[in-house]
């Protein structure tokens, strides 16, 4: 086992509490000339005093900054100009209201929130021609439904206000479609002996890492005398392994809320990339906003033309080793914010997606377009290996600190990567490394 793993310690926490396992001490498209009437109507979804960006032209278009509701409630009254003869009337909507997904056009559709031509349609695929008027309300999102399941948990530190939980890679944090069942929150849900819970649903991204900035997620339970309500403060992608704060009070929810919000909370996190960051430590001070092109995914976005789309976003990073000559590394990120994708996003801006990242370019054939060429051709076979057994972006959350939301002491958890990771990075450590940062300096 690496010496990185040996020096990593749990440290700090309530003598009241108690540690368990651990070995340890949105963007519209331009207004098209003959439309009649667009407005948008916009509810904020993750917090009741979240704030919507919007401009007002002399039309009453609104641009609205999408990253801060669920589309609930957008209105479109529009002809339909087009040269392709007929479209779908599914497929058209979609291609007026940038971003949001066909399904929920078709869900809106069934609903009867769409009408061609002043008659109320229910029929997804009716064909529309040019100079139809559509008039469509987008349908609100029904509430996720979450309940308790028995799903085995490594949880870190509890206490009656808090639990700290070391998420394991491919679980998902919580209920979104496609994903009901087998979440964090199902597993909590059991573990706080609560039937079930039901919070927002989203519907813009089908994963998010860390969401910050009152943007965060609440979870009701059904049950309204319950003491204990488990809240999601902060996410870590479906990929992502490593340590979460869940609040079990809604006074502790409101408290790690505001210190997520005021950038006090320390986070950690160590990534395998691909290639190596020049320079080899730094701040990446560049926006994030969706990527127009791919809804699942987020993008770094430099300059002035960002305004109204992408988010402050800050990361500092550095290179704790170089691997197999300069193909990967071991580097540390610590956030100043806590973006969608953050540290993906970020990565790929440098230059060196994670390993194992398919979404942000971190492909096998990319890591081996890299590694190999670095490497005598003895070990091609061993790292052909390694990289095949890539099936989730390496990234693990490996240490979480902040102030006790009800005694106010400052109290730290570090846990060790999963086998996968492990695997890996032993594996390109055995082909070379260069050490350029001691170990004892990676959690503090």
């Amino acid at each position: 086992m690496l010496s990185l793993y040996n020096s990593l310690s749990l440290t700090s926490f309530p003598s009241s509490g108690k540690a368990l396992n651990n070995s340890f001490s949105l963007r519209f498209l331009p207004p098209n000339p003959n439309i009649s009437r667009v407005s948008f109507l916009v509810r904020a979804c993750c917090s009741s005093n979240s704030n919507v960006d919007s401009e007002t032209d002399e039309s009453s278009t609104q641009v609205i900054s999408q990253q801060r509701y669920n589309y609930a409630g957008v209105r479109l009254e529009e002809s339909v100009d087009t040269k392709s003869g007929k479209l779908r009337l599914d497929s058209w909507i979609s291609s007026r209201i940038t971003g949001i997904s066909r399904a929920r056009v078709q869900s809106s559709i069934r609903s009867g929130l769409v009408s061609v031509n002043g008659r109320t349609t229910d029929k997804v695929s009716q064909t529309v021609r040019a100079g139809d008027v559509v008039n469509c309300t987008i349908s609100e999102l029904q509430p996720l439904k979450a309940e308790a399941e028995d799903i085995p948990l490594d949880i870190v530190y509890e206490d009656e206000h808090v639990l700290v939980v070391n998420k394991p890679a491919h679980m998902v944090v919580h209920p979104a479609p496609g994903n009901a069942t087998g979440t964090l929150v199902n597993g909590i849900l059991n573990h706080c002996s609560l039937p079930e819970a039901s919070f927002p649903n989203h519907g813009i991204i089908d994963e998010a890492e860390d969401v910050s900035d009152g943007e965060f997620s609440s979870i009701s339970t059904g049950i309204h005398e319950a003491s204990v309500r488990p809240g999601i403060v902060h996410r870590l992608d479906k990929g992502t392994s490593g340590l979460l704060v869940v609040a079990k009070d809604e006074h502790s929810h409101a408290h790690l809320a505001e210190q997520f919000k005021q950038h006090t909370i320390q986070r950690v996190y160590i990534s395998l990339t691909c290639g190596v960051p020049s320079p080899t430590s730094g701040r990446v001070d560049i926006p994030i906003g969706r990527d127009l092109n791919n809804r699942i995914r987020m993008t770094a976005v430099a300059g002035p033309s960002n305004s109204g789309k992408a988010r402050h976003a800050a990361s500092r990073y550095k290179v704790i080793e170089i691997l197999a000559g300069g193909g990967s590394a071991l580097v540390e990120w610590r956030l100043e914010t806590g973006r969608t994708h953050q540290i993906r996003a970020h990565a790929k801006y440098l230059g060196i997606p994670l390993l194992g990242d398919e979404v942000y370019g971190g492909t096998k054939n990319m890591a081996l377009s890299l590694l190999q060429p670095k490497n005598a051709s003895s070990f091609h076979g061993k790292i052909l290996q390694l990289i095949s057994g890539l099936e989730r972006p390496c990234l693990h959350a490996l240490t979480l600190g902040f102030k006790h939301p009800h005694t106010g002491e400052k109290i730290r958890f570090s846990c060790l990567p999963p086998a996968d990771f492990a695997e890996i990075l032993s594996g390109l450590h055995a082909i070379s490394t260069e050490k350029l940062v001691n170990q004892e300096e990676v959690y503090h």
